[in-house]
């Protein structure tokens, strides 16, 4: 598994091999800016259509399909095995269930707020990890931009839903955990094994309030397929072209570029949810991205 850190944006994982290499080198001739900005089009695409499925199968049943799908997809490509050490255990587990706490969150979230505000606050936590870690003054400038953003997305007109707030931040805690984790799991596991192992956590953690949430809607068909079109725009298509963005443009750029998450979060749910964000709450969220291409620009370059 490569595991790749651009200070001030998420990370990301990336399967090296396996079929899904052989989907990213379909789009070699792409420009890699363009398969970056692909990428995050389809991360949020995938995001507005879970939450369109959340009238049949409600927010932890979609969040459980879309677990459950992929603990199954990449337990076939990779093939793990589950005998291992006390301390590997402990690691995989604990990442596993941050990941499973981290789309539950998230979906609940997006159940009571717009997407892109969503996106946008949960952004925080990649943003925290990086700025706590360093000790440039400039950083906290930029954190300072970005909670002033958030804020300003929260008090318009009455504010957003609190209950959603509080989810979208409780996401973006579980992402700065799922980032801090994966070292400890890149290091004790190899390839996508460990992910495929992990996922099975999180799937696990999911299942029983998906199960409590949608009942046997979870096996109609229609959200089944619903449920891998999620699986696809939110896994398949975002892996395999940032791999091969990653293989072509450096590291920096690649972060300026994912910094636009929010922007195309909120523009996702304008366009697939028709979730119209007001002037002062676009204000908010270019505020946020704005911090992110700060605090990646004024980062020292990677050895």
């Amino acid at each position: 598994m490569v595991t790749v850190h651009v200070e001030g944006v998420p990370e990301r994982r990336f399967p090296p091999s396996g079929p899904v290499s052989g989907l990213a080198r379909a789009f070699g001739a792409i420009p890699p800016p363009a398969l970056v900005l692909l990428g995050v089009v389809s991360v949020q695409v995938g995001a507005a259509v879970a939450k369109q499925l959340f009238t049949m199968a409600g927010a932890a049943g979609t969040v459980t399909l879309r677990l459950v799908l992929a603990a199954v997809v990449l337990l076939i490509v990779w093939r793990p095995s589950f005998r291992m050490d006390r301390r590997t255990l402990l690691v995989v587990s604990a990442y596993g269930l941050v990941l499973g706490a981290m789309n539950l969150t998230f979906y609940q979230a997006i159940e009571r707020i717009p997407l892109g505000a969503a996106v946008t606050i949960e952004f925080l936590g990649p943003l925290a990890v990086a700025v706590l870690g360093s000790r440039r003054w400039l950083d906290g400038l930029w954190a300072l931009l970005a909670a002033a953003g958030v804020v300003l997305l929260t008090g318009v007109d009455g504010g957003l839903n609190l209950t959603g707030v509080l989810f979208a931040l409780a996401a973006a805690a579980c992402w700065a955990g799922y980032i801090l984790l994966a070292a400890a799991l890149g290091s004790r596991t190899s390839d996508g094994k460990g992910l495929a192992m992990a996922m099975v956590f999180g799937a696990a953690l999911a299942l029983p309030f998906g199960i409590a949430d949608a009942g046997s809607a979870l096996l109609d068909p229609v959200v089944l397929i619903a449920g891998a079109a999620v699986a696809l725009l939110s896994s398949v298509i975002p892996y395999s072209v940032e791999l091969e963005a990653l293989r072509r443009i450096p590291p920096r750029v690649f972060g300026i570029l994912m910094s636009l998450e929010p922007a195309v979060a909120a523009l996702a749910g304008l366009v697939v949810l028709h979730e119209a964000l007001r002037p002062a709450q676009w204000v908010a969220v270019c505020c946020v991205v704005l911090a992110s291409v700060g605090a990646t620009r004024s980062a020292r370059p990677e050895v």
